[in-house]
């Protein structure tokens, strides 16, 4: 499997719509960051589908290695 790519040391805030379904990038390849715009074809890597439980402005990972994908932990300090 590939190492996902850093696509920024910093989240990415992002307003969520209850109920919507969302496909975080995983690859870090996405040129719609921190979307998936289909970039991780044959990477071995698949995007992280979720639902928002709330509208809300949430600051999605953007370095890739968080331990609570799609949102950011603070990991990116440490890279």
């Amino acid at each position: 499997m590939t190492e996902p790519v850093i696509a920024q040391k910093e989240p990415i805030a992002v307003d969520l719509e209850a109920g919507e379904t969302y496909h975080w990038c995983a690859c870090g390849r996405s040129a719609n960051q921190p979307f998936c715009d289909g970039s991780h074809k044959d990477t071995g890597l698949e995007p992280l589908t979720f639902t928002a439980d709330e509208s809300k402005t949430a600051y999605l990972c953007a370095c890739k290695r968080s331990a609570g994908k799609p949102f950011c932990d603070g990991t990116h300090k440490e890279l």
